[in-house]
């Protein structure tokens, strides 16, 4: 999906979710040692040993270190009870095999702990700390569908911060790049917790509210627009009185019950939200011309 406005063009690919998630987990991991330890009793091989790996490297990238650690200290105790009871003592290699059994436990969960914090790093705006323009595009597909098949509204908020060129000529660009930081701190605080909001442009933000009409998103709208202005910023480590930030804001909504397109072609849903997200723009473009800091609305 591409969300276009008259100013910004963005295109990005879905981002792609790798998760081993779910109650089914647990039971596996626990299923798996229960089965490696009858077999490696009986048996005793090396090669069945190898197999508490599996388990481990599973507990460690669903449970994180916490999960490796208690799995491999389970792998120890079935492995130490099968073969002593196998053979009544151990050997170098089972002193080898135990220690690899904690450090594939350590590494996997090492492993795992990175590849989400880059994941989350990835979906994350670095200067505001929320959604950037691939993540928020990804979650307003699924919104957007998820609007179709329940027959809820879906609510879309454009908005940017008024006159920043202005902050930056006087202040410099440090202010003028907090007081965009400011904004998406307001936002993140005072938005309501299912919204999803990203900066998808220098100061330019867009805001995806699920279950959320027409009249309710005007209001959250007006309530964000009276927070910024309310705010008494420290820009550059320099105060400023409340009033020197404002936002216009415009808002669209997808109507309750739009299950299909009107020219009778099937839904699309990256098609309907960058007509969703088009016309909020439309509406934010409105509201400037009216003097900004204001908030004006707009249908789709």
């Amino acid at each position: 999906m591409k969300l276009t406005s008259d100013r910004h063009t963005r295109s990005t690919e879905f981002p792609t979710r790798s998760r081993f998630g779910g109650p089914w987990v647990l039971p596996v991991v626990i299923a798996s040692l229960a089965a490696i330890f009858e077999l490696d009793r009986v048996t005793a091989s090396a090669p069945v040993q190898h197999l508490y790996y599996v388990p481990i490297m599973l507990a460690s990238l669903r449970f994180g270190r916490a999960g490796g650690l208690a799995a491999s200290m389970a792998a120890v105790l079935l492995y130490h009870l099968a073969n002593t009871l196998v053979t009544w003592g151990y050997s170098e290699s089972d002193l080898v095999q135990i220690i690899l059994f904690v450090a594939v436990g350590i590494v996997t969960a090492k492993l795992a702990e990175d590849a989400r914090r880059l994941h989350s790093l990835a979906a994350t705006d670095d200067l505001t700390g929320l959604h950037n323009l691939r993540s928020f595009e990804a979650r307003l597909s699924e919104m957007v569908r998820a609007s179709r098949e329940s027959g809820a509204p879906l609510a879309m908020l454009v908005l940017d911060v008024d006159r920043l060129k202005s902050i930056n000529d006087t202040y410099g660009h440090l202010a003028g790049a907090e007081a965009v930081r400011e904004v998406g701190r307001i936002l993140a605080r005072d938005l309501p917790p299912a919204a999803v909001a990203c900066r998808y442009g220098g100061d330019e933000f867009a805001v995806a509210i699920p279950a959320t009409p027409e009249p309710d998103a005007y209001a959250v709208a007006d309530e964000l627009r009276r927070a910024v202005q309310a705010a008494a910023p420290t820009l550059a480590g320099r105060p400023f009185p409340v009033a020197t930030l404002s936002i216009s804001v415009g808002v669209a909504c997808l109507p309750a019950d739009d299950r299909a397109r009107s020219d009778g072609e099937p839904p699309d849903d990256g098609r309907t939200g960058e007509e969703l997200f088009g016309a909020a723009d439309r509406a934010l473009y409105a509201a400037k011309e009216r003097g900004r800091n204001g908030v004006s609305v707009a249908y789709t």
